[in-house]
């Protein structure tokens, strides 16, 4: 018989483990762009996938429960792979800062799950 109680905690931790690998991933952007060593295209791809991400119309509606922001997960993924020779260490560090001052608890485990691709 399913346990109600540890599904819902279930889905609760993999939510929070999505929305702070996206915030994560924002807060990597974030940091590129301001550096002044990321050249124009690359802030061009950066700000792209920010647009994507504030746009109120996507590809997965991000009220679709459980699925609405892998999206917008992947289309982050994808930008900053693209960009990865410009998310050194001194932005890595910049936006763990940032999820430290913006989340309470904070999962290490999404930090390096995007690191890993990148």
């Amino acid at each position: 018989m399913i346990n109600l109680k540890s599904t819902l905690q279930y889905i609760q931790s993999k939510a929070n483990n999505l929305s702070q690998s996206l915030a994560y991933s924002v807060f990597l952007m974030y940091y590129a762009w301001k550096n002044p060593d990321t050249p124009a295209w690359a802030k061009q791809i950066i700000m792209g996938a920010i647009a994507y991400l504030l746009a109120p119309i996507d590809g997965i509606p991000d009220l679709t429960p459980f699925i609405g922001f892998t999206d917008d997960l992947s289309i982050l993924s994808l930008s900053l792979m693209a960009i990865k020779f410009y998310v050194h260490d001194e932005v890595k560090s910049k936006a763990k800062e940032a999820m430290r001052r913006h989340f309470k608890t904070v999962d290490v485990k999404s930090f390096e799950d995007i690191e890993g691709k990148l």
